[in-house]
């Protein structure tokens, strides 16, 4: 193949990558409107169309192998095509918690009203922006940045988890001290299930934060050979 219309697949592939991730933030944007709100069409959008990032994926997968079996690219041009593959293995993680996501909220209940699941998940998400942005613009001191915020994001989805299971244990003292009737057991029980669904809701955040990482890890080591953030 000649050099310039190899250079045009890898850039090429970077485009498509790029691509996909403006489909899975789209579809993770409408999973946290569906967990907000409750929207059960909404929801079933999301869940249903899933496939869609699939075929983007494999779609990716195959541009890598093709590349990798017919040009056997080395240095940086190996470097982009490998994190390529990463990094859309990572989007394809983000929209299925996406997809977890947008079920908790439309189940009967929603999520706990304790904690703020809008500002968790737009951190995490406003995470994996960035982390794209990174690698489309080779950006390492970004890629680091990513990094650090996930702490923040950790800290965060810990206090909320805290909040939830001390709101449910100052429910279950309250109905213990004014004597319990079925109506206030079945109100246990209800909580119990808006508790289960935002810890894992809020797990699910924590780890589409982890993925962002992830991205801007395979970033900095196309970037700059650089595996700090790998490992």
């Amino acid at each position: 193949m000649p050099r310039e219309n190899y250079q045009r697949r890898l850039d090429g592939l970077r485009a498509s990558v790029v691509d996909m991730s403006d489909l899975v933030i789209e579809r993770y944007a409408a999973a946290i409107d569906a967990a907000e709100t409750g929207d059960d069409d909404l929801a079933r959008e999301v869940i249903e169309g899933d496939h869609e990032v699939n075929e983007r994926y494999l779609a990716v997968e195959d541009d890598c192998t093709e590349l990798l079996a017919l040009q056997q690219p080395v240095a940086g041009d190996l470097r982009l095509v490998t994190a390529s593959f990463k990094i859309s293995t990572d989007l394809e993680r983000v929209a299925d918690l996406a997809t977890n996501l947008a079920g908790y909220g439309a189940a009967e209940g929603g999520l706990h009203p304790a904690v703020d699941f809008r500002e968790l998940a737009d951190l995490a998400g406003e995470m994996v922006a960035d982390a794209v942005a990174a690698y489309e613009t080779d950006d390492p001191s970004a890629c680091r940045a990513i990094a650090a915020r996930d702490d923040d994001l950790d800290d965060r989805c810990r206090r909320a988890s805290e909040a939830v299971i001390r709101d449910l244990l100052e429910a279950d003292r309250e109905r213990v001290t004014t004597g319990a009737d079925d109506d206030a057991t079945d109100q246990l029980a209800a909580a119990l299930d808006e508790v289960s669904r935002s810890l894992l809701a809020i797990r699910e955040i924590e780890r589409v934060g982890d993925h962002a990482v992830n991205i801007a890890a395979r970033a900095l080591y196309m970037a700059e050979n650089d595996d700090e953030l790998i490992y």
